[in-house]
């Protein structure tokens, strides 16, 4: 059995109504992967906010080039991206595990409309006055001992599960 390349696969390109807006992701080599799972996933786009975030030889490492080929925005105000988003038609889901958060494995994302996926920073998280301008806030059930994981690794299952739904609605 032949492995197969870039090149070869027959994965079909295609685009998602889904943006990942990322709430003070800053280390360098999350947001080159996070850049990656964005073109995996065929997103939009990724608005990285923030104060101190740069795009440096680290994030191109774990990138692949992918920052060439995906669209993004990097803004300074997370709350002025979301109510811009808003005003788009946008649906506003955190992935963050609160009190009040619901399995993403049963959310239905029936792609009435394009949705923003908010992932937090790798401490502190999605900060609590953008959990109060969400739509709505999901979390992965795990069932380890640890209570979170990293931002990639949400970000990646949260995509997986939407394009997957999204797709099936469409086909």
């Amino acid at each position: 059995m032949k492995q197969l390349t870039h090149y070869n696969s027959k994965f079909k390109e295609r685009r998602f109504p889904i943006v990942l807006v990322c709430d003070n992701v800053n280390n360098a080599p999350n947001i080159g992967s996070l850049f990656r799972t964005a073109d995996a996933f065929g997103i939009e786009k990724l608005i990285l906010c923030g104060e101190h975030i740069h795009l440096g030889r680290k994030i191109k490492k774990t990138s692949r080039a992918t920052e060439k080929t995906v669209s993004f925005e990097m803004e300074k105000d997370i709350n002025s991206v979301l109510l811009q988003l808003k005003n788009e038609n946008y649906k506003l889901v955190s992935l963050e595990i609160t009190e009040n958060s619901s399995p993403i494995r049963k959310y239905k994302f029936a792609g009435e409309k394009p949705i923003a996926l908010i992932v937090g920073a790798e401490n502190e998280g999605i900060s609590e006055e953008v959990l109060k301008l969400s739509d709505t806030v999901l979390h992965i059930d795990m069932f380890g001992l640890n209570s979170s994981m990293n931002v990639v690794q949400a970000s990646t299952i949260a995509l997986y599960e939407i394009t997957s739904q999204l797709q099936n609605t469409s086909e």
